[in-house]
């Protein structure tokens, strides 16, 4: 059973990264329409929500199922997790109050949008990279 828990928390991140590469396309597709920024910004935040809350949710019962205890990298994902909750909040926020019909507000925010978006596949990046150090015996965290 853990193995396939941790095989669907494994399906789930990597589902999330694709979500994440997918989001950068966001600006573009609403270069022209401030409305539609925000609206698909909205949309965006709620399933990268609901992915990210998968991921937990698919590690926590694996770790307690599976009695693997609470390791560095465990600690480190879980620091990771709410980082990336509490980033995308915050941009969410900034968006839904900014006052996009300003050409400059939407610039601003849409340059904004990437630089983070950019910032959190970089975060899950190196944490897929340091767990499969982990598995393959190169990092001992």
């Amino acid at each position: 059973m853990i193995e396939e828990m941790l095989a669907a928390h494994s399906v789930l991140v990597k589902v999330f990264l694709g979500f994440l590469v997918g989001g950068l396309f966001i600006p573009m597709m609403t270069a022209k329409n401030p409305l539609g920024f925000r609206k698909a910004s909205f949309i965006y935040t709620m399933i990268f929500q609901a992915i990210a809350t998968m991921i937990a949710f698919a590690g926590i019962v694996a770790v307690f199922a599976g009695d693997l205890g609470w390791s560095v990298t465990t600690i480190i994902m879980v620091v990771v997790w709410a980082v990336l909750m509490y980033i995308e909040i915050k941009k969410y926020k900034l968006i839904k109050i900014a006052n996009l019909q300003n050409e400059d507000a939407h610039k601003l925010l849409k340059g904004a949008f990437l630089k983070i978006s950019s910032v959190q596949i970089l975060l899950v990046v190196i944490m897929v990279i340091l767990m499969i150090l982990k598995a393959k015996g190169v990092v001992t965290i």
